[in-house]
Order: C-alpha cells, then structure tokens, then sequence
C-alpha cells in the first residue's frame, strides 16, 4: 500500500510540476509545450470560424462561447492535475502487478512494441485509444445513467470548436480509465499519450468548429503531417523528408481525398450526432465517431440524411437544463428537486 501511495503523491508532484513549466515557457523542444499548443491550436480554429463560417448567421461569441472557454482548460489540464494523472498512475501498476503476481508475466516488460520504432506505436496507440473511445461514447449514450452525464455535453445549442471540451467530469473518468490502462500497458507512456491527444484535440476541435472543407484539403493536411513526422522521428535526411512529406500531401488529396469523410470524422458528421431531434429507430443515437468515422460505417450507427448545416441542436429538455458550469457538473450527482 505504501508503494502505491508514494506512486499517487509523485505523479500529484510530476504533473504539477510538468504544468508549470509548460505554462512558463520552460518545456523543450517548444512544440512539446502542450498547454501553448492548446492555446495555438485553439486559436487557429477560432479564427478559421471569424473567417469562414460555416452558419454565417451565428454570432463571433457565439452561445456559452466563455463557458465552454473555461471547459477547454479544465478539461485538458485542471482536471489530470487534480484528479486523473494520479489515479491512473496507481491503476497502471496494480493492474500490472496483479498480472505479475498471478501469472509471473509482467506485461509493460514484455511488451514488444517498445522496439518499434515511434511513428507505429503512436499509429498503434491512436488507432486503439480511438477504437476504445468510439465503444464508450456508445456506452454514455446507451446506458441512462451515463447518459445524465453525457448530456453536458449535448446541452450545445450553438456548435463552436470550443464546445468540444464541454463534458462532465465523470467523462474523464469513464473515458481515461477506459483508454489509459491499455495504452499504458501496451507501452503508450505519458509523452505519447499527449503526442496522440494533440492531434486528436485539433481534429475534436475540428469536428465542432463552424467551419468545414473539402476532403482533399484535410486528406493532404493528414497525410502529409504523417509522413513528415514519419521522416523526422526516423532520422532520414531532409530531401527524403520533404519528398514524402509532398507525395504523402498529393496521395491524400487526390486519391484519398474523397473517402476522407467515411475514413476520419468531419464538422458535416458529428453536426447530426448534436441534432435535437434523432431518428426514430436512432433515439440512442447516430455517428459516435470521436477522431476515425470508419467505426461507425463498420457498425452501421452512420447518419447523414443531408447537410445539417442549420439544424437545431440539444435534446427535448435542453431549454430546462442547467446553463452554468457548477450546475452540469452536480447534474447525475446529486439528486434533482421534485417539484
């Protein structure tokens, strides 16, 4: 137990420590600093939305713009530092060391991926981590009493980028449990994690923003990124780089620039998952996609009737909904009043 508790303190004074250097500036390389990186990626959506919106008829600041502003922290950061990085740290080791213990195999030692090279594991990493994701977004929607939870979430009623990190605490706790311990056990450390958390941030922000574009645009951005990473985090020379870098580009965009919207998820999907009214053989709900929409063509639980641009978002009782920060976060926790 006394081993466990040292885990739990130690991880408190890693991530505490780890945030402070991010948010003055002494993280390197630069690109490593997470928290600014929040604030880049965030910006750079926000201005995509001033520029080219999608519903033209919304509003700059747009409905709970600031509430949702307050969640885009909490959730990233306030929340691992006070709550997540230290459990989980201990649910790792008690995990692996009840596998030990019982079978004498110890599972993070013998892991093989730790030979591969960075790119396949943050490739493996991602796509398991979305996989998992993609059953418990499921799960909230199918279990009533995560769905109280969950409603947080879909209490959006105007769609913005920020209204991706809009969700109840318990969320992070059902999602992180669900998803770390695997990653962690298959050799997915911290590091990577919040390398595979980036790029999946900007494409959550992506999904909510009030913007959208072609496929061949986001199939060239991914595809290019990737065999950029691929080249840097391989050592190969900088020609060799950028001729990848380009050719992966081209691939993406016009080869695999049309499928873009059945392979990764999209502004155009994810609107119909936030739609007040679901169809009528659909009422636990359509497209859970969180980063890859293949999952949902694979289960059929795909919908996209038409271009849901303009339709009205929620659930039937949204408009009796708590409008405020601490009022979401007490929904599904402490009983409502009956009138």
């Amino acid at each position: 137990m006394e081993k466990y508790l040292d885990i739990f303190v130690q991880a408190y004074q890693n991530y505490g420590r780890y945030l402070w250097q991010e948010i003055t500036f002494q993280t390197r390389p630069l690109w490593h600093n997470y928290f600014w990186m929040l604030v880049l990626v965030s910006g750079f959506f926000l201005a995509l939305e001033w520029i080219r919106p999608w519903r033209k008829a919304q509003p700059k600041f747009r409905q709970d713009f600031w509430l949702d502003f307050f969640y885009l922290f909490f959730n990233f950061f306030l929340f691992s530092l006070l709550i997540y990085q230290a459990s989980s740290e201990v649910v790792v080791n008690l995990f692996n060391d009840g596998i030990k213990s019982l079978t004498g195999f110890d599972l993070q030692a013998s892991n093989p991926m730790r030979k591969w090279p960075i790119w396949a594991i943050l490739l493996t990493g991602f796509v398991v981590r979305d996989f998992i994701q993609w059953w418990v977004h499921r799960l909230l929607h199918a279990s009533a009493w995560l769905w109280e939870f969950h409603k947080v979430h879909h209490s959006v009623q105007q769609m913005g980028f920020a209204a991706h990190m809009r969700y109840h605490w318990m969320e992070n706790v059902v999602y992180r449990t669900l998803e770390y311990v695997p990653l962690a056990l298959l050799g997915i450390g911290l590091h990577d994690f919040f390398l595979i958390h980036i790029f999946t941030l900007a494409w959550g922000h992506y999904n909510h923003a009030n913007f959208h574009v072609h496929g061949r645009i986001t199939g060239g951005i991914v595809f290019g990124g990737a065999l950029l990473f691929v080249g840097v985090s391989s050592g190969y020379a900088w020609w060799l780089t950028v001729i990848l870098t380009l050719g992966g580009a081209g691939v993406g965009a016009w080869l695999i620039g049309p499928y873009m919207k059945r392979i990764f998820n999209s502004p155009d999907l994810h609107i119909w998952h936030h739609a007040y009214e679901l169809p009528a053989d659909r009422q636990r709900g359509v497209n859970f996609a969180i980063t890859l929409a293949i999952w949902d063509y694979l289960w059929k639980t795909d919908y996209l009737p038409h271009d849901g641009r303009d339709i009205k978002l929620g659930f039937p009782g949204v408009e009796e909904y708590p409008h405020d920060f601490v009022g979401q976060n007490l929904h599904g926790i402490v009983p409502e009043k009956e009138e």
